[in-house]
C-alpha cells in the first residue's frame, strides 16, 4: 500500500507525461514498455496488468487458432486465472466492462474472414507502437468523418470513465486495469475494497454481523422438539449433503458492524469475515454512490451504463463447477447438491442460496419450494376427485340417456344451411367425458382449493418470519435509500405519459380472442360441408383442439410481446425511484399477461353459449357469422381442453425454448460475438479468467419473470380448478422441473447478481392473496353457471317424479318447430338423417311451439337461474368465512420464533452492558495502577502537606 501511494503521489505531480515511472507490483516486474509508450493502453492511475500475462493470452489464441497443443505450464496459475488481481492476492470484488475502440481498418474488417485475425491485430499494434507517427490509411472521406463522429464519442466516454474512477480511488477503492485481455473490444476493470473500506461501508450501511457470542436455539416445547426432530430423521435422505458450520441448535449473536466494537466479532480471519456475497455488495453501494460531475448533471453508475460509458457490471462467481481440478466453492456445491436433476427428490439448500446469491434470490426459491410442497396435497386430491369421475362414469344416469340410441332425439342444426339435423347420440363421447370432471366431487374440491389457498398464503407467512430470524432480518426496515433510476436524468426533461396504450393492448387481446371465435365458427361451417364421413363425425374435436393450440400459439406470443410493451409504458413514465419503476412494471405487465392468459379460458366459461339466441332468432356478428353454442353436456369439457393445453404447451414450451434454448443461443452468439466460437471448450475453460468467463454469461434480468409465470400458474390452479381438478398435478411435475431448471441457470447459465436485501416477496405477496381471493368467486360462478351441477339439482329435488336424474336431459331440451326458420338460414340438406324433420329439440328452457308464449324463457329457467345466484352467494360467504377463520387461527409468527427473538433482545442487552461493566473496573483498575505507591519508610503525609502528584496515564 505504501508503494502504491508513492506511485500515485508521484503521478500527481505530472499527469501529463507519457512515461511512467511508476513501481509495479511484484508479480508483474517485467512489464513491457510498450506499455508505458502508449498511454491509451493503461490509464496513469491504474496499476498494469502483467506483460506475462497479456503475451499468454497472444499465445493461447494463436495455438488454439492453428490447432496446436498448449502445454500446461504455459497457461496462468490458478490465483491469476481466478477472481483476483494481477497480483493474486487481492480479491476482485466487482468488475466494470467497457468498449475499447478499434482502429479504422480492425472496425471495418469482419472478425470472419480468418481465424488469423488476431495475428493481424497483433502485428499491426506493434507496427503502431514502433513509430511515433500514426499510419494514415487510405479510405474514402464520409468513411473517415464517420469513424471521427464515432472517436469524438469514444473519447467523451473515456474522460467520463477517467473522472469517475478517479472518484472511485477518492473513496479508497483499488482499480486495476485490464485492455489486453482474450476477449477483444473489451475492457476491464477490477475494483478491490481493502479492509478499511469494507469496515467503514459495512458500519455505514449498518450491515448485521455475527458476533463470537453463540447461543442455544430452542424448537419450543418437548413434544414439539420430538416431532420436529422425528421428521428431520425420517426425512434425513431428503436433506442436501451441505456441511454447516454450526449446528441448528446454535446461532451466533448478530449485530450491526462498528469498528469501535471490532472486540465484539470474530475477526481472527478478516479475509473470511466478510464473504464474496457481502463485500461486491459494499462496492455496489459505493458504486452508486459515486458520480461523475463533469457533465450538465451529475452521472452515477446506472445513468453511465444506460448510456453506454460502462457496458456492464457484475460481480464475480466465486469459481469453477466442472472439472476434478475445480477448487471446492459455494457455486460448484450448489451445482452439485442444488441445480442437478439427480437430486430433484432433494430439499433446496435454501440458506447456501442465500449466502451465494443474497437474500432477494434465496426467498423467491424458498417460496417456490414452499408452493411446490403445498400443491402435493392439492394434486393428490385433484386425481382423487378424476378417479372419482373414471369410476362413475357408467352410473351417471345423464350420460347414459344421452348415450342410449332408443330415445332418438333429433337435435337443431348447429349452423345455418351448411349443418343439418343431428342426433343427441352423436354427442355421447362428450357427455361421458365430461363427467369426469363435472360431478359432485367438484364442488367439494373446489371449496378445499379456497382453503388450500389460505393455507398456503399462511404457511408462507410463518416460513418467512422464520428466514428472517435465521437470516437475521427481523430489524430489517423500509428506511434505506431508494437510488434514481439509470434513465431518470436522462429523460425527465421529455417525460410523456401514456397510459392509454395498457387500454390499447388489453383492447388488441379482445379482438384476438374474438378472431378466434370467428375462426371457430368458420372452421365448424366449413368442416360440415365436407364429403369425408371421418371429417364429418370428428368436428367438435377438431374445433375444439385447433382452437385451443391457435389460443395457445398467440398466448406465446402475446407474452413476449406484452413484456417489451409494459417496460416501454413504465419507461414512457418515467419513475423517479427503482422501486417505483418496479412496482409500475410488475403492475403492468401482470394486467397484462393476466388478460393474455385467462381472456380465452373466460369466454368459454361464461360467455360462449349464453348470448346465442335460439332457433329462428340466433344472434349474429360481423353479419352472417352465428354465435356457437356449447354441446349438450355444457362447455365445461371444452374449457378444460383449453386449460390442459394451455398449461402443459405454455410451461413446455416457456421452458424448453425460452428458458433452455434461448440462454444457450444467446450465449454462443456472445462467444461468436467476441471471436472465440472457433477455440475448443476445454482450452478456452482452462486459459480464460474469472471475469471474461463471467462476461460470456448472460447478465440478470431480475426476478420478475420467474415470479410472474409462477403467479399465472397459480391463477390457472385456483381460478378455474373447479373445471380441471388435474391442473395442480400439473403444476406440480412442471414446478420441480422448473426448480431445478431455474436453479442450474443461476449457477451456469447467468453472471453472479447483486446480493440484495429484501425481508418478503413484496407486491408479489399481494398479487398472490387477491388471486385467492377472486378464485372463490370464479369457481363459484363455475359451479353455478357452467357446470350444470345446479340443474341437476333443481331438476331431481324439484321436478323429478322419482327424486333420481331419470328424465333430466329431456327435462334440459326445448321444441322448436322447423317451419319457424327465417329464410336462407333452414339446412340445405333436410333428409340428411333419411326421414323429414317437423320438430327438433335444443338446449334451453323455452316455452314449446304449441304454447301460447311460444319460444319465451319458461318458469324452469328462472327458478334455476335463482338456485344458481343462491349458490354463489352461499358460496362465496361460507368459504370466504373459513378461510379468515383459518387466517385467524394460525398465528403469522411462530410461537418459538417470537421467544427467540425477545430472548435475542435480552442477550444482546446482556452483552453491552457487561461490556460497559468491563470498561469502568478497566478504567478503575488504570486508575489504581496509576498511583505513586509510597515505600515503607516514608512517612504518611501531613494533613496540611501538598498531595502527592499522579502520573500521566495515556
Amino acid at each position: 500500500m505504501d508503494r502504491q501511494r508513492k506511485r500515485t503521489d508521484s503521478l500527481d505531480q505530472n499527469d501529463s507525461a507519457l512515461e511512467l515511472d511508476s513501481s509495479p507490483l511484484s508479480s508483474c516486474e517485467h512489464s513491457s514498455s510498450l506499455q508505458q509508450t502508449h498511454p491509451t493502453i493503461m490509464s496513469a492511475d491504474y496499476e498494469p496488468v502483467c506483460s506475462e500475462e497479456k503475451n499468454l493470452d497472444v499465445d493461447f489464441v494463436t495455438r488454439a487458432r492453428n490447432n496446436e497443443s498448449i502445454p500446461m505450464k504455459d497457461l496462468c496459475s490458478d490465483k491469476v486465472l481466478g477472481p483476483y488481481f494481477s497480483d493474486g492476492k487481492r480479491r476482485v470484488d466487482y468488475v466494470l466492462t467497457y468498449h475499447i475502440q478499434k482502429s479504422g481498418s480492425t472496425r471495418r474488417r469482419s472478425s470472419k474472414f480468418g481465424d488469423n485475425n488476431f495475428i493481424r491485430r497483433l502485428r499491426r499494434s506493434l507496427s503502431k507502437r514502433s513509430s511515433q507517427a500514426p499510419i494514415q490509411p487510405k479510405e474514402d472521406p464520409e468513411v473517415a468523418a464517420q469513424e471521427h463522429q464515432t472517436d469524438y464519442h469514444e473519447d467523451d466516454k473515456r474522460f467520463k470513465r477517467d473522472e469517475f474512477e478517479e472518484n472511485l480511488q477518492k473513496t479508497g477503492l483499488e482499480l486495476e486495469k485490464d485492455e489486453g485481455s482474450t476477449i477483444p473490444g473489451i475492457g476491464f476493470l477490477k475494483i478491490h475494497a481493502p479492509w478499511n473500506v469494507l469496515c467503514r461501508e459495512a458500519e455505514f450501511m449498518k450491515l448485521k454481523m455475527p458476533t463470537k457470542k453463540v447461543y442455544e436455539v430452542k424448537q419450543g416445547s418437548s413434544v414439539v422438539e420430538k416431532i420436529r426432530m422425528f421428521i428431520h430423521k425420517v426425512t434425513a435422505p431428503l436433506h442436501p449433503k451441505v456441511n454447516t458450520s454450526r449446528s441448528q441448535c446454535e446461532k451466533p449473536l448478530s449485530h450491526a458492524f462498528s469498528r469501535e466494537k471490532q472486540h465484539l466479532f470474530d475477526l481472527s480471519d478478516k479475509n473470511k469475515f466478510f464473504d464474496s456475497k457481502t463485500r461486491s455488495s459494499i462496492v455496489y453501494e459505493v458504486l452508486k454512490r459515486t458520480k461523475c460531475m463533469k457533465p450538465k448533471y451529475p452521472l452515477g453508475l446506472t445513468s453511465l451504463l444506460a448510456n453506454g460509458v460502462y457496458t456492464s457490471a457484475y460481480p464475480l462467481h466465486d469459481g469453477d463447477i466442472e472439472g476434478v481440478s475445480a477448487e471446492p466453492n459455494d457455486r460448484k456445491l450448489l451445482y452439485e447438491q442444488w441445480a442437478s436433476y439427480s437430486v430433484f427428490y432433494k430439499y433446496q439448500p435454501i440458506g447456501l442460496i442465500r449466502k451465494y446469491f443474497g437474500e432477494k434470490v434465496g426467498l423467491y426459491f424458498a417460496w417456490l419450494g414452499v408452493y411446490t410442497q403445498m400443491l402435493i396435497p392439492a394434486a393428490i386430491i385433484g386425481v382423487i376427485v378424476f378417479l372419482y369421475g373414471c369410476a362413475t362414469v357408467d352410473d351417471n344416469i345423464p350420460s347414459m340417456e344421452i348415450c342410449d340410441p332408443r330415445n332418438n332425439i333429433t337435435m337443431c342444426p348447429l349452423c345455418d344451411q351448411a349443418c343439418s339435423y343431428w342426433k343427441l347420440v352423436t354427442a355421447c363421447g362428450t357427455a361421458r367425458a365430461s363427467h369426469l370432471f363435472d360431478n359432485a366431487a367438484t364442488v367439494f374440491f373446489s371449496v378445499f382449493m379456497a382453503l388450500w389457498a389460505v393455507l398456503f398464503m399462511e404457511h408462507w407467512k410463518r416460513r418467512q418470519m422464520r428466514l428472517n430470524y435465521v437470516w437475521d432480518l427481523t430489524g430489517f426496515g423500509e428506511e434505506e435509500e431508494d437510488h434514481n433510476r439509470a434513465e431518470y436524468e436522462f429523460r425527465v426533461m421529455q417525460k410523456k405519459v401514456k397510459l392509454e396504450h395498457s387500454g390499447l393492448m388489453i383492447t388488441v387481446t379482445f379482438v384476438i380472442v374474438f378472431g378466434v371465435i370467428l375462426y371457430r365458427i368458420s372452421i365448424r361451417a366449413a368442416l360440415h360441408m365436407s364429403s369425408h364421413p371421418v371429417v364429418r363425425y370428428n368436428i367438435r374435436a377438431t374445433v375444439k383442439t385447433t382452437a385451443a393450440i391457435i389460443n395457445l400459439i398467440i398466448i406465446i406470443i402475446l407474452d413476449e410481446i406484452y413484456g417489451a410493451i409494459a417496460r416501454w409504458l413504465t419507461r414512457l413514465e418515467v419513475p423517479k425511484t427503482d422501486k417505483s419503476f418496479e412496482e409500475r412494471l410488475i403492475f403492468k405487465t401482470f394486467i397484462l399477461k393476466f388478460v393474455n392468459a385467462f381472456t380465452p379460458i373466460v369466454y368459454l366459461a361464461f360467455f360462449r353459449g349464453r348470448l346465442v339466441g335460439r332457433p329462428g332468432n340466433y344472434l349474429y356478428v360481423v353479419g352472417s357469422y352465428r354465435m356457437e353454442e356449447c354441446a349438450h353436456a355444457g362447455c365445461l369439457m371444452e374449457l378444460c381442453i383449453q386449460l390442459c393445453i394451455t398449461m402443459l404447451g405454455k410451461q413446455l414450451i416457456q421452458n424448453n425454448l425460452f428458458e433452455i434454448g434461448l440462454p444457450k443461443l444467446k450465449k454462443m452468439l456472445r462467444k461468436r460475438k467476441s471471436e472465440l466460437v472457433s477455440i475448443q471448450e476445454p482450452v478456452l475453460h482452462k486459459t480464460l479468467k474469472r471475469y471474461e468467463k463471467d462476461q460470456l454469461l448472460g447478465p440478470f434480468v431480475g426476478l420478475n419473470p420467474e415470479y410472474m409465470e409462477m403467479i399465472i400458474q397459480f391463477g390457472m390452479v385456483t381460478l378455474f380448478v373447479a373445471s380441471f381438478p388435474l391442473a395442480p398435478l400439473f403444476a406440480l411435475l412442471n414446478n420441480i422441473i422448473e426448480i431445478r431448471l431455474d436453479a442450474k441457470k443461476f449457477v451456469t447459465e447467468l453472471r453472479r447478481p447483486i446480493a440484495a436485501k429484501a425481508k418478503d416477496i413484496g407486491i408479489w405477496y399481494n398479487l398472490l392473496r387477491g388471486l385467492s381471493k377472486v378464485a372463490v368467486i370464479v369457481n363459484a360462478f363455475v359451479i353455478a353457471f357452467t357446470s350444470d351441477f345446479i340443474p341437476r339439482l333443481v331438476y331431481q329435488y324439484m321436478y323429478s317424479p322419482d327424486g333420481t336424474l331419470h328424465g333430466f336431459v329431456n327435462h334440459t331440451l326445448s321444441y322448436f318447430n322447423v317451419t319457424d326458420f327465417d329464410p336462407g338460414t333452414e339446412p340445405l340438406q333436410p333428409m340428411h338423417l333419411g326421414y323429414k324433420v317437423s320438430v327438433c329439440r335444443y338446449k334451453d328452457y323455452r316455452d314449446p311451439p304449441w304454447s301460447s308464449t311460444k319460444y319465451e324463457l319458461s318458469k324452469e329457467f328462472w327458478a334455476i337461474l335463482a338456485a344458481r345466484l343462491a349458490f354463489v352467494i352461499v358460496f362465496q360467504n361460507v368459504v370466504m368465512l373459513m378461510s379468515d377463520f383459518v387466517d385467524w387461527l394460525i398465528p403469522d409468527i411462530p410461537k418459538d420464533i417470537s421467544l427467540q427473538i425477545h430472548k435475542e433482545k435480552i442477550l444482546m442487552v446482556e452483552l453491552f452492558m457487561k461490556e460497559e461493566q468491563g470498561k469502568r473496573f478497566a478504567a478503575r483498575d488504570n486508575q489504581d495502577n496509576c498511583t505513586i505507591p509510597l515505600s515503607a519508610n516514608q512517612r504518611p503525609p501531613q494533613p496540611r502537606s501538598r498531595p502527592v502528584s499522579q502520573a500521566n496515564c495515556s
